[in-house]
């Protein structure tokens, strides 16, 4: 397998297009049906058992080739509701809708990963067991049950029988074509934060007679960032912000309720009580002040662990393929994934290739875009991920996987 980046350098042409086909045509969460499709059909046209409609919208599609462990490689294939400000031919066509954080990249960086792989079940090189291919749906919202794509997909059995998973993530801001790749939590868990403030409607020039909702939800968030600061010690991270404020009927009338929406993010369950209990105490202390208030925590995403011995196994194997000083550490950013939930339930690793231009682009920006040239390495990277897993999975049973004998 030493000529898998090379053989993915050749796919190029084909990943490019693909890329941007998706990206001219995006699909917002649980209605990725025609991105979905298109993944079945490429898959198919592999020789791979096919299932779709895998939880909603989800594609799950299986290389099998003999005895041995099952590995999951994963891509995502959401939108995001944002409106694309492009200066290039193969900007979004769907108005109000664009791939603004690389999910079109991870698509055709999955669908190239299947095609080494499969070239090399063809050829008599590919160790032996099974390689499950995911196209997950709705990475960036819930649905009203509070359920991402990831967790719909686990509960129709996505995993079952799985024992490892690798996934990827391109960093619009990260240099181009190296890839990241940390150990333990490697990104932040997150929720969102709802709360309510009641008070007392009045004439702003009477405001003696009412309670003002809108003075003290903001008093509620200058205490809640003070309460952050000195719950958590210095070298514990974690964050609350503030996102939305919105309440009050009018200039000249003491607001009667504010509604404050943010999230808190995290690493660990210790920061996470602790943010909640800073929340809640510095909200809850405005009662005493006449208000009524409700504090409401939505389930979100925990954070992305990777297994350590894992991906050690993957960092070993990436370095070999790509050379001295093109992995590099990945430093724990508070940014949440759904992969998270994959995660929990198999050893995983999750890594991001950079694909940054000359000129950087944000994610969830309407002037996102990528550096198309590191779909190779993202091709080739998930490849030679999901065989560094297969052999560690292997050599962790006691087994040596060996290349099995062609059909």
């Amino acid at each position: 397998m030493a000529d898998l980046l090379e053989r993915a350098r050749a796919l190029a042409p084909e990943l490019v297009a693909l890329r941007r086909d998706l990206h001219r045509h995006p699909e917002l969460g649980f209605q990725e049906e025609r991105t979905a499709g298109i993944g079945a059909r490429r898959l198919e046209a592999l020789g791979l058992d096919v299932r779709t409609g895998v939880g909603v919208t989800g594609v799950v599609a299986e290389l099998r080739h003999g005895p041995g462990p099952t590995v999951v490689l994963r891509a995502d294939m959401d939108a995001l509701p944002i409106q694309e400000e492009a200066e290039h031919d193969y900007a979004s066509t769907v108005p109000g809708v664009m791939h603004a954080c690389g999910h079109d990249a991870h698509v055709a960086g999955l669908i190239g990963a299947a095609t080494l792989l499969a070239e090399a079940r063809d050829a008599g090189t590919l160790p032996s067991g099974t390689f499950r291919f995911l196209l997950q749906p709705s990475e960036e919202r819930s649905d009203r049950e509070g359920k991402s794509g990831a967790t719909r997909m686990i509960e129709a059995g996505a995993l079952t029988g799985a024992d490892a998973a690798t996934g990827l993530h391109v960093g619009g801001p990260l240099p181009s074509g190296r890839v990241l790749l940390g150990e333990g939590a490697v990104m932040g868990g997150g929720e969102e934060v709802h709360v309510t403030v009641r008070g007392r409607s009045a004439h702003a020039a009477l405001p003696h007679e009412g309670i003002d909702a809108v003075a003290l939800a903001a008093q509620g968030v200058v205490a809640t960032h003070a309460a952050v600061g000195r719950r958590l010690a210095p070298t514990d991270p974690g964050v609350i912000t503030f996102g939305r404020i919105e309440g009050g009927q009018a200039a000249n009338v003491v607001a009667s309720e504010v509604r404050v929406h943010g999230t808190l993010r995290y690493f660990t369950d210790t920061v996470r009580r602790a943010l909640e209990e800073a929340v809640r105490s510095a909200f809850g202390g405005l009662e005493a002040q006449g208000a009524r208030v409700q504090v409401e925590l939505l389930p979100g995403y925990p954070p992305v662990v990777n297994d350590t011995e894992a991906a050690r196994a993957v960092r070993a194997a990436l370095d070999g393929m790509l050379g001295a000083g093109r992995v590099l550490p990945q430093p724990p950013v508070l940014l949440a994934e759904d992969f998270a939930f994959l995660a929990r339930e198999v050893p995983s690793v999750f890594f991001f290739v950079g694909a940054a231009l000359p000129e950087p682009r944000q994610h969830h920006h309407p002037t996102f875009d990528i550096d198309e040239s590191v779909l190779p390495l993202c091709a080739a990277a998930l490849a030679r991920s999901g065989l560094a897993l297969l052999a560690h999975v292997a050599g962790r049973a006691g087994q040596t996987p060996a290349p099995a004998s062609r059909p």
